[in-house]
């Protein structure tokens, strides 16, 4: 089988690639291992699984064909964004200071996933391998050899990796760099709570962790608590009432009395800074090229932001093919500023407030009271966060 692209990941990143090259004229192929994904719309069935979008990343789903097969009453806005230090220092951003309807749209993974798969299956320059596993990867100067665990034989003059975090295409390449782990784990559950969010999304700093709130439709919310795994530990043995206690203590009651929708998880926290995220013949988005602490949410609208990026590259790439390495060095160096400023400013933050030192402490609290009085510069952070 002869293509022009494979893409080797079906998720949010890789299902959203496919969707965006629909129009353009170049065969393609899907690699997934898993089953088609299947959501769910039920009540009392939530995914514990739940990312916040940015405006410019739901106007490329729509493009893609995506967020318009949504349901919406599963869909939040989030009109207000307030971040607190652990000394009494805060930091509100609002769509209304910003002069947009909303910052942020949160909502399951799974019905997003859904979506962008009941595209892929009516798409025609598109052939959906799944389930089907990878076996060995063969690159040369002409083409990527794919051979699947079935024994069947994949060429196209682009792989595109984005198979997640561990990436099995990046491990197949000569790309030495590893993961730095953070000694931390992202903690996630779903709640409803008996006082209305109105729109609003809360993060904690504190010398033991972070805790973000995230509203969901009614009144519900979806958390992520980034620990040391030994808390992590902890508050996994909890029970359902024990957890809901240390949650709402945790964030001083701000929405009153809670109640476990979603079991919680938990899933270790690393970095990971590659030096390249092309080769020749050879391209990596989303958790495959990155990896960032999710403290600001922006994991997934990265690898959108790659997506949009690489589709744009391979739609403009003239006389040159999809895999030649000058054209992937476009869609490398376009990508390199948001990728590493997201690292550098979640890394900085994440040793700033999960330290001790009191002289830190102090700066730490006071930088963010004064970032709040200077609106200009909160209008500047906040509306990168919107891209």
């Amino acid at each position: 089988m002869e293509f022009d692209i494979i893409i080797v990941g079906g998720g949010l990143v890789g299902a959203s690639l496919a969707a965006s090259l629909r129009d353009s004229g170049l065969k393609l192929a899907l690699v997934e291992s898993g089953p088609s994904p299947q959501a769910s719309t039920a009540e009392d069935d939530w995914d514990a699984r739940i990312y916040a979008f940015t405006p410019g990343n739901v106007q490329f789903l729509h493009e893609c064909g995506a967020w318009q097969r949504l349901d919406m009453s599963r869909v939040q806005q989030v009109e207000e964004m307030r971040v607190f230090g652990d000394t009494g220092a805060k930091l509100n951003f609002s769509a209304y200071q910003l002069g947009v309807p909303e910052m942020a749209f949160i909502l399951e993974s799974r019905l997003l996933h859904e979506a962008l798969w009941q595209g892929l299956r009516e798409q025609e320059n598109l052939t959906l391998l799944h389930p089907a596993q990878c076996a060995a990867l063969a690159i040369d100067s002409d083409a990527a050899n794919l051979t699947l665990k079935d024994g069947r034989e994949v060429k196209a003059k682009l792989i595109v990796g984005a198979d997640g975090r561990d990436s099995w295409v990046r491990h197949q390449t000569v790309m030495p760099e590893v993961p730095t782990p953070y000694n931390q784990h992202g903690l996630v559950a779903n709640f409803t709570v008996s006082k209305a969010h109105r729109g609003i999304a809360y993060q904690w700093f504190t010398e033991d962790g972070i805790l973000a709130l995230l509203p969901l439709p009614g009144r519900r919310i979806s958390i992520v608590w980034s620990v040391t795994p030994e808390k992590s530990a902890e508050l996994l043995a909890l029970s359902h009432e024990e957890l809901c206690a240390r949650v709402a203590e945790a964030s001083h009651h701000t929405l009153g009395e809670l109640k476990v929708i979603t079991a919680p998880a938990a899933f270790a926290l690393r970095v990971l800074n590659l030096a390249h995220i092309c080769k020749p013949r050879l391209a990596l988005v989303g958790d495959a090229a990155h990896n960032v602490h999710p403290l600001s949410g922006q994991g997934v609208n990265l690898g959108l932001r790659d997506v949009r990026e690489l589709s744009q590259t391979l739609m403009q790439r003239g006389a040159l093919d999809c895999g030649d390495l000058r054209l992937l060095r476009r869609y490398e160096k376009a990508r390199q500023d948001d990728i590493l400023s997201m690292q550098l400013t979640t890394d900085a933050l994440k040793h700033l407030f999960v330290n001790s030192n009191p002289v830190l402490r102090t700066l730490r609290n006071v930088g963010m009271a004064a970032t709040n009085a200077i609106v200009p510069l909160k209008k500047m952070l906040a509306r990168h966060a919107l891209n």
